[in-house]
């Protein structure tokens, strides 16, 4: 792992940003959560978190100066993502990426009875890479144009690595719970966002919004808009069987072509009179079936 100089990047959220619409976090949480759910379901990600389940997304400021556990922090394009992973979550996906002992498979891991290990640490690193590319996909793809500039899930593993600190007081923390599906025990792991994060989320909320209020333009009444599909009966006869039998071709049968019906599946709804228009039969003069 190739690491930086350490970073502080998650600052108290910039003023301007007051006045945003933070009451519509919980719709970028929601979001977020099915971004999670199905990035875990993934083929390349099923072999880490196929034991997991991801059951809440919350939004909320720090209220404490120091988030206890080992922070990482990865560039992502629109700002600086830390990351926290709960270490019994850490060595619950280890053990059942590197096969599960069955006999532990209903009980929770014991973090503090396990020594920490280079491929534990690796393994934080690549699972912290997984999770903020699913973020930063998210926040991307409620901006303009974000569809045309989230990455393919490979290039998670571009995002650059660092040894974080802990955000501070007032910054802003995205705490996903999980369950472990074989033992019942819940996880978290946290993402911190910086300011230029948080205010490009604040952004894409506001977007949600102005689109849910903008009038659909061109758009008429719903009567005008309606489109339904209607049959016009322009000949009803009844022929004895025995006569239809006896049929040969080049026989006529006489008919006379009064008033047609206009059918809405099989509800009569009107009538109408049958007219010659320019070599075709046309419909007019309607009125209402009785």
């Amino acid at each position: 792992m190739t690491t930086t100089k350490p970073s502080a990047p998650h600052q108290i959220l910039d003023p301007s940003l007051l006045g945003r619409p933070v009451h519509l976090l919980h719709l970028f949480a929601a979001q977020l959560r099915d971004d999670l759910s199905q990035a875990m379901r993934l083929v390349m990600n099923r072999r880490y978190w196929g034991g997991f389940q991801v059951e809440d997304v919350e939004c909320s400021r720090t209220d404490s100066a120091d988030e206890a556990g080992r922070w990482l922090t990865y560039d992502a394009p629109s700002g600086v993502i830390g990351f926290s992973l709960e270490r019994k979550v850490l060595l619950s996906v280890l053990n059942f990426r590197y096969g599960r002992n069955k006999s532990d498979a209903t009980g929770a891991v014991d973090a503090a009875a396990v020594r920490v290990t280079a491929t534990e640490e690796r393994l934080a690193v690549v699972l912290g890479q997984q999770l903020a590319a699913t973020l930063a996909a998210r926040i991307a793809l409620n901006l303009p144009g974000g569809a045309d500039a989230v990455k393919a899930p490979g290039a998670a593993a571009d995002f650059k690595t660092a040894i974080g600190s802990p955000p501070l007081k007032g910054g802003w923390l995205v705490c996903v719970t999980l369950t472990d599906i074989d033992s019942g025990s819940p996880g978290k792991f946290w993402f911190a966002l910086d300011k230029q994060l948080m205010a490009a989320v604040l952004s894409g909320l506001l977007r949600g919004r102005a689109q849910a209020k903008k009038p659909s333009r061109g758009l008429g009444p719903l009567a005008q808009r309606l489109q339904v599909a209607l049959n016009g009966r322009l000949i009803t006869k009844e022929v004895p069987l025995g006569s239809l039998f006896d049929l040969q071709v080049g026989d006529i049968i006489p008919i006379s072509l009064h008033r047609a019906d206009v059918l809405l599946e099989e509800s009569r709804l009107f009538t109408a009179a049958v007219s010659e228009h320019k070599g075709k039969l046309c419909l007019t003069s309607f009125e209402d079936a009785e």
